[in-house]
């Protein structure tokens, strides 16, 4: 069954949503990490990952500590050569 919904501005289900072109839905650190790994697998990332890594996390105003970063890179590099 689906809710069609009442309408109205705080109604999820109103039907009037719309997705504007090339905004992604909130990105989180493990979904970042996720997309960058399928990527680096289908050969798409050929920059240092802690780089791109960070321009990503910088897109989706995540705040990461480089360290972090930096450790994140080495986990997928390690995942996604496997």
């Amino acid at each position: 069954m689906t809710d069609s919904g009442t309408g109205g501005a705080d109604d999820p289900f109103d039907g009037s949503d719309e997705i504007v072109g090339g905004t992604a839905p909130e990105e989180t650190p493990e979904s970042i990490a996720d997309d960058v790994r399928h990527e680096i697998q289908l050969g798409h990332v050929q920059d240092d990952v802690s780089t791109v890594l960070e321009e990503r996390f910088e897109e989706a105003g995540i705040d990461a500590r480089p360290e972090e970063v930096d450790d994140l890179a080495e986990e997928i590099e390690r995942d996604a050569s496997s």
